[in-house]
């Protein structure tokens, strides 16, 4: 432990042949919830669940992690040893040093004690030295409050969702999996024959040679290793023309994947002790202040894919249980017509309007009475694009259309919500003059290429603070309702338990006789998230859905 002036920054350490765990815990539980002093440390979230097993809880405490992320997103790592050095001109003690690599690495419990000891007096003399100098800074620069509201208050939330854990079926991983290798296989089989000879599809090296010198298909480039590269940007454009080899590839490259990463892998995964997946949320995992997920990554199952949908199925409630999904209706594109106070769809929002086809109506000069589901689309690709600032090209290969045509459409858009247009601008400014942009909390994203030489890094980090705010918004909005759902559940004496957050979706375990009091709380809770800091003029809308299993019940 270091200690100063009222500041406890520790690392736990288990030594069992000195001292018993629980007499351990003991002498430390009256100073862990002591008030007066404020316990730190760095990645509190890992801490905090290893305490939590001893039966200790923490209160008040820092983390120094999501200090440095609060003023440094976007710009550097936010790891102990990063910051040690980058402060402090420090080379930390790395856990490789004590445990060993390879076959020779020990767990942490069989680390000699002097060597553990050093290890981890190291780590809270530093995570003392980096509360001392972030502190103040975080003053300076008027970030106190996006971490005492954001991201403090969010840990015991997030451990708590991680700790729960999610159900998973096995069987219908394993029926899954097995569809997926049947599927593999015959496009394995259409590839070789189009090949004209059998190669390892997923050796990029073998793929590279049979696209571009055996089959003759344009558009191969050799990096600097003398290989093809078969990235997906440079063979999608090559599907997308019609390419069935190409096509192909990349289906199998799509389920190869999710029968790897999910199907076969989840399983796995299932914790022996609670019989679930246990997922991990990183704090600092998005410049934007959105949380990511990873071992395994429950954020990125496809959802509008049907292979994807039966992945969800083998996600279940408990049970007497159903899982309910709540997620924010189009709060991106509800908060760019806040923030450049577009006022016709600000007014659409707030009639419950369908908002694509209103703009495709504006747009394109169509009378509502004779929208078609084309033209629909063509607003609803640009409604969105527009707001991760897409270019005419993406456009045009999205809609299938000419870079001309898309150039022209986004021409119209921006003609007719030309508010839209003076606040990209303004804010592509703002994040010249500055280096960042800000959400509507105060949040900065910093945007490190807005002034680069480079066009395309340039053009990257343009769109990047166009969206960035938006995307931003709607992470803060997301937290501080994550951040009040435990008391206003407690409070209505409900028992739904959040397992899962996936950006603008919650999902929850709750009891049958519960769900329709539950959803109508928890869709008040996420609608008024941002008051009383932020009064929108725009109305934010969840939805909420359940059932038994997750693919349906979103």
């Amino acid at each position: 432990a270091a200690v100063q002036e009222g500041g406890f920054a520790f690392e736990a350490v288990r030594a069992p042949k000195q001292i018993k765990a629980t007499e351990l815990a003991d002498a430390l539980r009256e100073l862990f919830a002591d008030p007066s002093v404020i316990k730190i440390a760095h990645n509190l979230k890992y801490d905090a669940q290893v305490l939590q097993q001893h039966g200790l809880t923490i209160a008040p405490y820092d983390d120094t992690m999501l200090m440095s992320y609060v003023m440094g997103a976007g710009l550097h790592g936010h790891g102990l040893d990063e910051l040690a050095m980058r402060y402090f001109q420090h080379k930390m003690i790395s856990f490789d040093e004590v445990t060993g690599t390879g076959k020779a690495r020990i767990t942490f419990d069989r680390v000699p004690l002097d060597k553990a000891l050093a290890y981890a007096a190291e780590d809270a003399d530093f995570a003392l030295r980096l509360w001392l100098t972030l502190k103040p800074r975080l003053v300076a620069e008027h970030l106190v409050n996006v971490y005492e509201r954001l991201e403090r208050p969010l840990i015991p939330v997030v451990a708590a969702m991680e700790t729960a854990g999610v159900l998973v079926d096995r069987a219908v991983l394993k029926a899954q999996s097995g569809e997926l290798a049947k599927r593999l296989q015959i496009l394995e089989a259409d590839i070789h024959v189009l090949a004209g000879r059998s190669f390892n599809v997923g050796s990029p090296k073998q793929l590279g040679e049979v696209l571009f010198d055996e089959m003759g298909i344009a558009g191969g480039a050799k990096g600097k290793t003398g290989a093809y590269s078969t990235s997906h940007d440079v063979l999608e454009p090559l599907a997308e023309a019609g390419n069935e080899m190409v096509t192909k590839v990349l289906d199998w490259r799509g389920l190869s994947k999710l029968k790897s990463t999910y199907t076969d892998a989840l399983p796995e995964q299932i914790s022996p002790k609670t019989g679930r997946v246990h997922t991990s949320f990183s704090l600092v995992g998005a410049a934007t202040g959105r949380l990511s997920s990873n071992d395994p990554n429950l954020q990125n199952i496809p959802i509008r894919t049907e292979e994807g949908r039966a992945i969800r199925r083998a996600f279940i409630a408990a049970e007497g249980c159903e899982l309910l999904s709540v997620d924010y209706s189009q709060i991106e594109l509800r908060l760019a017509a806040e923030a450049a106070g577009i006022e016709a769809l600000i007014e659409a929002f707030h009639e419950g309007q369908d908002i694509h086809a209103l703009t495709a109506s504006q747009v394109f000069n169509v009378p509502m009475a004779e929208m078609t589901s084309e033209i629909r689309r063509r607003a609803k690709a640009i409604n969105f694009g527009i707001i991760y600032g897409i270019s005419g090209f993406g456009l045009a290969k999205q809609l299938g259309i000419s870079n001309s045509e898309a150039a022209s459409f986004i021409r119209a858009y921006l003609d007719r919500f030309h508010e839209l247009r003076d606040w990209m601008e303004s804010t592509k400014e703002f994040a010249r003059a500055h280096g960042y942009v800000e959400t509507m909390f105060g949040r900065r994203v910093h945007v490190q290429s807005i002034n680069d030489k480079n066009g395309a890094r340039r053009s990257g980090a343009e769109r990047q603070a166009i969206n960035a705010p938006l995307q931003g918004t709607a992470a803060d909005i997301m937290k501080r309702a994550m951040i009040r759902m435990p008391d206003a559940l407690e409070g209505a004496g409900l028992n739904a338990k959040l397992l899962l957050q996936v950006h603008d979706e919650l999902v929850f375990e709750v009891p049958v006789a519960e769900i329709d009091a539950s959803a109508e709380l928890i869709k008040r809770v996420m609608q008024d998230a941002p008051l009383p800091t932020l009064t929108l003029r725009v109305p934010l809308k969840a939805e909420a859905g359940h059932a038994k299993n997750w693919a349906e019940a979103h």
